[in-house]
């Protein structure tokens, strides 16, 4: 698997490595397969997942492929919930809903916790991660948007916003060039999925009238 590792191409100056480029092109289909409410979206996170785990234990950076593990396992919860509720909603798909606030304080506090606990392991064993800080800022925040899409939460779309604004310039610092191109494009996805699931729950919350199939 080393070739995961080697360099695909170089593209203004920077080396776009074949691991890099793989799963991120795969992370950003499975955002727009997100945005459809596709319940593919699961499986393709997972093999996004896969190979990213794969690149970094080859290359022995132990504290990118555990992330990658966590990343696999809310992907399959995913899957399970998703598969689970998907006739929720009036057509037979996905239901998407906001949040209530005690959900956002939930999500939050979790997020800053996990996010200290983190960046606490990484500062604490630092082979674990080149940033720390920003790293366990990313990490969490990529399970907590996942965990939140899972729930059917268009709070997981500002998720996924607030890991952008921190991941495009670490990775284009630490080398990940493709990631932060795919970063870019992440934004626009999230944007318009944001816009797409905010009037799709709006849809689901209106009463079905009677005598109208359910």
């Amino acid at each position: 698997m080393n070739w995961l590792n080697s360099e695909a191409f170089s593209l203004f100056g920077q080396r776009i490595m074949w691991s890099d480029m793989i799963g991120n092109v795969i992370g950003l289909t499975a955002l727009a397969l997100g945005w459809r409410r596709s319940i593919w979206t699961w499986p393709a996170q997972f093999v996004s997942g896969l190979i990213l785990f794969a690149a970094f234990a080859t290359a022995h950076l132990s504290g990118s492929a555990g992330k990658q593990i966590v990343v696999m396992l809310v992907a399959g919860y995913g899957f399970w919930q998703w598969n689970r509720g998907r006739r929720q909603a009036q057509d037979g798909s996905i239901a998407v809903r906001f949040a209530t606030w005690r959900e956002r304080g939930i999500l939050l506090a979790a997020a800053a916790l996990g996010t200290l606990a983190v960046g606490g392991l990484f500062t604490a064993y630092p082979a674990l991660s080149w940033d720390p800080w920003p790293d366990a800022y990313i990490f969490v925040g990529t399970v907590v948007a996942m965990y939140a899409q899972a729930r059917g939460m268009v709070e997981f779309w500002f998720a996924w916003l607030l890991v952008d604004l921190v991941g495009v310039p670490l990775n284009f610092a630490n080398g990940f060039a493709f990631s932060g191109f795919v970063y870019v494009i992440y934004g626009a996805l999230v944007l318009w999925g944001m816009r797409d699931w905010w009037l799709r729950s709006r849809r689901d919350a209106r009463p079905v009238p009677e005598g109208a199939p359910a």
